[in-house]
């Protein structure tokens, strides 16, 4: 199956209820930015499942007049996202099913990730949406690996993407991809945006923190540890502690947190040195040692297999009151 050229014409859906924003990131990076000083690489046309007046998410309401016949020449189909509950029709599924099977892209930013997976075209492979939606996509469309840890998932045929400014970053990769990095940085520079942000949606995925009480053995050894991350914690001095066999505290910490002893304490810590980078000046050697990581050389290694990025740059990225 030939894969249509780069570029050309892009259609983009819109649907009743549609975010505005969400709209406007393809609209706007493929159609140029709206700026005399950049050229749009793109036709972009956007589509409806029923033309006409539509209602938006913020309390206006736009005119669509294209159908679904927009996705029959279209080069790239863009989902730019999706209503929570919302089952798309088998209408607008077939429109993406046979625009696919022709050699058009398809892509799915944010939950529009939902309509790409149930028109099948990703089936057995990878895609990315919005972290806070991801196991609900997994548990719908279990015929796809979802993935909630990258910006963004490019399967040549299928792209998709994790939320709001990831949208962005996306469609910028595939700007670049199309038309190389000369024209993907002055379309950057023309919407005031890096032209490849690093990182990964790990860096904004909250930890999940597992309630700890004193009331039960567990509970006192996760109040233990938080009190005191540069402690050491040897697993049988920290089990002799409350109490417990090494065996018996690992099997019931396990059972309370889906993790080992050691693997929480070691998020713990990374989520200590994230808070700590974000709200103070605190050298990256102090932050490590406050947080239990013993030299900036760990903390560096844990924090970014963990999120993906150097302390540095997630500092620069989120620090309060950063420029």
């Amino acid at each position: 199956m030939s894969r249509s050229r780069p570029g050309g014409r892009v259609a983009v859906l819109a649907f009743p209820h549609i975010s505005p924003f969400h709209l406007s990131v393809p609209t706007l990076v493929f159609g140029g930015a709206g700026l005399d000083s950049v050229d749009g690489l793109y036709d972009v046309t956007v589509c409806a499942e029923h033309p006409g007046s539509m209602p938006t998410g913020a309390g206006y309401s736009i005119q669509v007049d294209a159908g679904l016949d927009a996705m029959t020449t279209a080069d790239l189909i863009v989902i730019p996202s999706w209503r929570n509950g919302m089952t798309p029709s088998e209408q607008l599924l077939d429109a993406v099913r046979t625009a696919h099977a022709r050699g058009a892209r398809i892509v799915g930013l944010c939950l529009g990730t939902f309509v790409v997976s149930a028109s099948g075209v990703a089936d057995g492979r990878e895609v990315s949406t919005h972290w806070a939606a991801a196991s609900r996509l997994a548990s719908e469309q279990p015929q796809v690996g979802v993935r909630d840890d990258v910006l963004w998932t490019d399967l040549g045929d299928v792209i998709t993407s994790a939320g709001a400014a990831a949208a962005l970053d996306c469609c910028l990769h595939i700007v670049r991809s199309d038309h190389g990095s000369v024209a993907a940085a002055a379309l950057a520079r023309a919407l005031v945006l890096a032209p490849h942000r690093t990182g990964s949606q790990a860096q904004y995925i909250p930890a999940p923190v597992v309630a700890a009480s004193a009331d039960d053995p567990i509970g006192r050894a996760m109040l233990c540890a938080r009190a005191d991350l540069a402690g050491s914690f040897d697993v049988d001095d920290w089990a002799g502690s409350v109490h417990l066999s090494r065996r018996t505290f690992t099997r019931r910490f396990r059972e309370r947190t889906g993790t080992s002893p050691q693997q929480w304490l070691l998020d713990q810590r990374v989520e200590a040195a994230r808070a700590m980078l974000e709200s103070s000046d605190a050298s990256v050697e102090r932050i490590a040692e406050l947080a239990g990581f013993g030299s900036a050389v760990s903390l560096r290694l844990h924090f970014r297999q963990r999120l993906g990025v150097s302390p540095a740059a997630h500092r620069a990225a989120f620090r309060v009151g950063a420029a």
